[in-house]
């Protein structure tokens, strides 16, 4: 179990390490004036520091080394 976890937590270091956040879209109210509504998408970017991938990498790389054979 703790190999399966190691594993789970490189690969999530590994993904954080690369993309390095996300981007979506969300419709936002502009106008709003009585029956008249003017809406835009906006986009908005998701950031996370690099020093999380990283942090994650390691401690998946310190549990599959340190897991047992037999778990």
């Amino acid at each position: 179990m703790k190999r399966i976890i190691g594993f789970l937590l490189i690969i999530a270091g590994a993904v954080m390490l690369v993309y390095g956040g996300f981007t979506y879209t969300k419709k936002e109210k502009v106008i709003d004036a009585g029956p008249i509504q003017v809406s835009a998408d906006r986009e908005k970017t998701v950031a996370w520091p690099p020093y999380v991938g990283i942090v994650l990498l390691v401690g998946g790389i310190v549990m599959v080394a340190t897991a047992k054979k037999g778990e």
